[in-house]
C-alpha cells in the first residue's frame, strides 16, 4: 500500500477500522459514550480501541482536547488515519499519544477492515486485502476526456466505463505502462504528458486497486479500440456521474486534472509489447 506521513507510535496488531467518508469535527464524537453523534457519519459507531479513518477534521481547537479527553479516559481510538490531517487532529493525537498516519487515501478503506498501523513509519497494512497496481491514462482533447466501456472479455468490471487503463507488471515504470496502454487501447499517437498524481485506492471486495493516474493531451479524437473495450465517448469531466464507471473513476479524474497545471508538457513515445490479462 502507499505510505503516509508518520506521527506517533506503532501499533503492530490488527485492529478493526471505522471509516467515515466525510470531513468530521471531533465534537461529533460523544465524549462520555465515545460514540459518533452525527447521523450522517455512522451515528452510534463506537471508537474505543478501533482505528478511526476519515478524510480530515474540521472545527475549532476544542477538538484537540476532545481527542485527548477520550484517550485519557481510555476510550479513544487505537489510531487515526487521515487523507489530510488538520492541525486540530494532529495536536489532539500528539497530546493523546494516539498514532496518526496522514496523507493516506482513506477512500479505499471500509468499516470492519483489519488494519495494522505504524505511526512511526507512516505505514498502514491490510492483511486481508490484496493490492493490485494499475495505471489510468486520462486522455484530454479541447476540454473533453475519453472514457471507454469495457468488453465482456476482460477480467474485471465488464460493461462499465473507465479511462484507458492496464495492470503494472513486475517493476515496470507506471508512466511507461500508461503510454503503452494509450497506443494499444486507442491507437492514438502524439500524446503529450501533462501530469501524474498520487495513487488513488479503489476497492473491490478483497482487492485494492492502487491506481496511478496520468493526464495526457492528445491531438485528435479518432480512436481505434482493441478487444478490451467496445465503445468510447469524449465527455466533459462534469458529466462523468451519468455513467456506470469502475470504482472511484471520478476521484482518479479529479486527481489527474488537479495537478495538470504544475507539469511541463512532454511528448511521449512507446514500443508495443504483448501483455497478459
Amino acid at each position: 500500500m502507499p505510505r503516509g506521513d508518520p506521527l506517533g507510535t506503532p501499533i503492530r496488531d490488527g485492529r478493526d477500522a471505522f471509516r467515515e467518508g466525510r470531513p468530521l469535527p471531533p465534537h461529533a464524537v460523544q465524549a462520555e459514550g465515545h460514540e459518533i453523534l452525527d447521523p450522517q457519519a455512522g451515528a452510534g459507531e463506537r471508537l474505543s480501541g478501533r482505528i478511526f479513518a476519515f478524510p480530515q477534521g474540521k472545527g475549532s481547537t476544542v477538538g484537540s482536547y476532545v481527542i485527548y479527553g477520550l484517550a485519557k479516559r481510555g476510550v479513544g481510538p487505537a489510531a487515526i488515519v487521515n487523507s489530510a490531517a488538520e492541525g486540530i487532529i494532529a495536536v489532539g493525537a500528539t497530546l493523546a499519544g494516539i498514532p496518526l498516519v496522514d496523507r493516506f487515501d482513506v477512500g479505499g478503506l471500509r468499516t470492519g477492515d483489519r488494519l495494522i498501523v505504524d505511526g512511526t513509519r507512516g505505514t498502514l497494512e491490510l492483511p486481508d486485502v490484496r493490492a493490485v497496481h494499475v495505471v489510468t491514462a486520462l486522455l484530454r482533447n479541447q476540454g473533453r476526456i475519453l472514457i471507454v466501456r469495457r468488453s465482456e472479455k476482460v477480467g474485471s468490471f465488464r460493461g462499465r466505463w473507465s479511462a484507458v487503463s492496464g495492470y503494472l507488471e513486475g517493476r515496470e515504470v507506471p508512466k511507461t505502462r500508461a503510454v503503452r496502454e494509450i497506443r494499444e487501447e486507442t491507437g492514438i499517437r502524439g500524446a503529450i504528458f501533462r501530469a501524474a498524481s498520487s495513487p488513488v485506492l479503489a476497492r473491490d471486495d478483497a482487492t485494492m486497486y492502487v491506481v496511478h493516474p496520468f493526464l495526457f493531451d492528445v491531438p485528435g479524437r479518432r480512436v481505434r479500440l482493441d478487444w478490451e473495450n467496445v465503445e468510447h465517448r469524449w465527455i466533459r469531466p462534469t458529466d462523468l456521474d451519468r455513467y456506470d464507471t469502475v470504482p472511484r473513476l471520478r476521484d482518479v479524474v479529479a486527481a489527474a486534472l488537479s495537478t495538470s497545471n504544475s507539469k511541463s508538457p512532454t511528448r511521449t513515445r512507446s514500443t508495443r509489447r504483448p501483455r497478459p490479462r
